[in-house]
């Protein structure tokens, strides 16, 4: 059966990417950090699952995961790096912690992971690396700074991990990299539900991003056939605004 591994695949949009690729068919390697319950609990659920454990702010952790899975995976034919951490600092006050593990768990280990996925891994098909982004890829703002640079770092991963080894890359020609840019889809940092459900409303469509928007993108992605190195934009809009601060400021700023 295809394999795919979510990377903090058992929690908030990270489940929501593996309860569709396993509703899609596909065998789901549900990766945690600390939340074991949680992931045990969804693998439970899904018609063919499991969890692996990984510290990606610790050294060689995703090289280590990538090797074990492939080395008993037969067809681990998609890699989607969705786990991130998303904590405040603002562009007049960089906070070297903060700066330090954004950096360590949103840009550098999936740039490793997927390093060490096409490196190892066997597919039957085609293999599938998603980097999970963000819309403030094209509509930055000042809050969430080192998150930001975070996910531009990654972003930067996608075209070069893209190229192929005729091009001394790392993918295959049959392989693909892509970018996939949400918009805001779920409660973060401080918001209540009820500003969320108005905040994720601040896009072109006014209609709120939900998780299964994002996850079908990603299965799509992960059986389609683009051309790699491009990224897909799913967030009804909101990356081609100008919007000067986060749209949990926007909205408690009382924007509409």
């Amino acid at each position: 059966m295809r394999a795919v591994l979510v990377t903090g695949g058992a929690q908030r949009v990270g489940a929501a990417f593996s309860r569709a690729f396993a509703a899609a068919g596909w065998h789901v390697v549900i990766h945690y950090r600390s939340s074991q319950e949680a992931a045990a609990k969804l693998a439970a659920e899904l018609p063919s699952a499991e969890t692996v454990q990984a510290d990606f702010s610790q050294g060689d952790a995703p090289d280590r995961l990538a090797r074990s899975i492939a080395a008993r995976l037969d067809d681990w034919r998609c890699l989607v790096n969705s786990a991130s951490v998303f904590k405040p600092d603002d562009v007049t006050a960089l906070d070297p912690a903060t700066y330090d593990k954004a950096m360590s768990v949103n840009a550098r280990a999936p740039a490793l992971l997927a390093q060490s996925y096409l490196a190892h891994a066997k597919a039957r098909a085609g293999r599938r690396v998603i980097q999970v982004t963000d819309q403030k890829l094209a509509n930055p703002n000042p809050d969430f700074f080192s998150y930001t640079m975070s996910k531009h770092a990654l972003d930067s991963t996608i075209r070069m991990l893209a190229q192929t080894r005729d091009n001394g890359g790392a993918a295959r020609l049959e392989d693909r990299v892509y970018g996939l840019a949400p918009g805001a889809i779920l409660a973060s940092h401080d918001q209540s539900e009820e500003e969320a459900e108005r905040s994720h409303l601040l896009n072109l469509r006014r209609r709120r991003t939900m998780p299964h928007d994002v996850a079908e993108a990603a299965v799509f992605l992960a059986g389609g056939d683009l051309a790699s190195g491009e990224t897909l934009f799913v967030d009804n809009g909101q990356h081609l605004l100008s919007q000067p601060r986060d749209v949990i400021y926007l909205e408690r700023e009382g924007a509409r």
